[in-house]
């Protein structure tokens, strides 16, 4: 290469920053609001923690899960001890009313006028065998009342305290209390589904407004490039036109070349800036920041495994899980819905000591045994098949999840597939452009040099330039394709090929 050359080559880099330097200043200038006091230099990765950090919808889910969470958390204490205390203080009631009249042998109205103070301590517990909920519950219980009964002037005076062991089982009806807790956790395992897939959702909504504004950043840089190599071009043209005047119009030829390439790069400058503020406002960043954008072009070939990308999409995509999730539920909906207004029985014991006396004092010893045994049963005899058509209607729904299930497990295989062979065809033709890029490149710089040693025509020249940049976009559209392609295979399987790593596991909720 010429001393010549090389001195040309030097002035135009040095003079191509300078441009640079000053379009970004005339974009600042261009923006309204206050100056800039930071700068972040956006990559796909950059743009997406971002977004993350100022996503309002991100920060609904986590309340979201937050208050499911409290929800299971109230429901699991349905499982432990609690303490109940009722107090009558107290019932007053003067009102007539019939009674049986032993002595008499028939109803009389009769003038009621008691007072009733009355407190019941109960502590109860769930009956829970080897871990599992039977639906019944044991209590303590301590009752003590005073109950005042006057007439005239005559007021008769009775206490009463009593303390025993309750037992409450319902047979034959669903278990409800085991369903309540199983929803709640159902619940919450799908609220972090819906986070999961938000966030996911986010990156690929960030993804389609990064690659808008990489390509048009990139596509800057293959107009500058054009500039620099036609602004080489014009300084041969100019020493050409002086050593030989008829070759002036070789001159003229490359100056409107330079001006159309002038016109492409400012307009493509504003393209930038819409690309920009889109992005600014999707990742929710003020105008006080400046966006960078370096467009370097980074291909890391990926080898996917066919089957174990399909295993991956069945066994981590959250959509499949919420489906399975909505079966569950649909299976306690029809559990409950089969106990409803069926045959039940309602069996309740109780043991303990009471004491009734006129004097508050005697009631704590010489204490009578007590006990009750109480079995209620419910028995369906007609309802016009109302119970019948409901639990069909259940049963339709639940069918309708498995076909739900079905049919996505199969779209999930059939989007891998497809998404696995756009991966690889466009890998293969960034990979190729790639080789074709450097190959035009090294063309233009030699038909540089040959039509600086008057080798080659001018026309020729031009057709080179005009091949180099044309490869360019033709590899940035590949490079794009390779890049959403592997973006579109991440959130169908929900793993990143890239890093070897499930989103689950870097999706998780942060602790408030």
């Amino acid at each position: 290469m010429s001393v010549r050359h090389t001195k040309y080559r030097y002035f135009n880099t040095w003079r191509l920053k300078c441009v640079y330097l000053i379009l970004s200043i005339f974009a600042s200038l261009c923006l309204p609001g206050p100056s800039f006091s930071q700068s972040i230099d956006l990559t796909l990765e950059r743009a997406v923690s971002i977004a993350m950090e100022n996503s309002y919808r991100i920060r609904r889910l986590e309340l979201g899960i937050e208050r499911t969470r409290l929800f299971l958390k109230a429901r699991q204490a349905q499982l432990k001890s609690s303490v109940a205390l009722e107090v009558k203080s107290p019932e007053f009631e003067k009102v007539s009313d019939y009674k049986w009249n032993s002595t008499l042998q028939r109803d009389e109205i009769v003038k009621q006028n008691t007072r009733l103070w009355e407190a019941e301590l109960s502590v109860s517990q769930p009956v829970i065998l080897f871990g599992y909920p039977t639906n019944g519950y044991l209590s303590l219980n301590s009752r003590t009342y005073r109950y005042n009964q006057q007439k005239n002037d005559t007021e008769n005076t009775t206490w009463y305290n009593r303390y025993f062991v309750r037992y409450k089982q319902p047979f034959f009806q669903p278990n409800f209390l085991k369903n309540n807790i199983t929803e709640a956790k159902l619940d919450l395992e799908g609220e972090n589904l819906r986070y999961i897939s938000d966030q996911v959702d986010l990156i690929d909504d960030i993804s389609d407004d990064y690659f808008d504004l990489f390509e048009e950043a990139y596509r800057s840089k293959i107009y500058a490039n054009e500039v620099e190599d036609l602004e080489r071009v014009l300084d041969i043209a100019e020493t050409a036109a002086d050593d030989d005047p008829s070759r002036k119009i070789e001159l003229l030829q490359v100056k409107l070349e330079l001006g159309n390439a002038h016109e492409r790069l400012l307009r493509n400058k504003s393209s930038v800036r819409s690309e920009t503020e889109n992005l600014r406002g999707n990742i929710g960043l003020g105008k006080e920041v400046l966006l960078t954008l370096d467009p370097e072009i980074d291909i890391r070939p990926l080898e996917i495994n066919t089957e174990e990308a399909v295993r991956y999409g069945l066994s981590l995509r959250p959509r499949l899980r919420e489906l399975e999730i909505q079966k569950k539920n649909g299976e306690i909906n029809l559990d409950n819905t089969k106990g409803r207004n069926a045959f039940h029985l309602d069996l309740e014991l109780t043991y303990g000591l009471e004491k009734q006396d006129e004097v508050f004092n005697n009631l704590w010893s010489k204490y009578d045994n007590s006990y009750s045994v109480s079995v209620e049963a419910y028995i369906p005899i007609w309802d016009w098949g109302r119970r019948k058509t409901l639990i069909e209607a259940g049963k339709i729904s639940l069918r309708r999840s498995e076909l739900a299930i079905e049919e996505f497990r199969e779209k999930v295989e059939t989007d891998i597939y497809n998404a696995i062979e756009d991966l690889q065809e466009y890998q293969r033709r960034t990979l190729t452009m790639e080789e074709h890029l450097e190959t035009s490149e090294s063309l233009t710089e030699a038909s540089i040099e040959q039509y600086e040693d008057g080798k080659m025509t001018l026309q020729d020249l031009l057709r080179s330039i005009k091949t180099q940049s044309e490869t360019g976009r033709t590899f940035l559209n590949a490079y794009l394709g390779y890049r959403k392609s592997s973006l579109s295979l991440m959130t169908k399987t929900y793993y990143d090929f890239e890093f070897g790593q499930p989103l689950i596991e870097r999706f998780q909720v942060r602790q408030r």
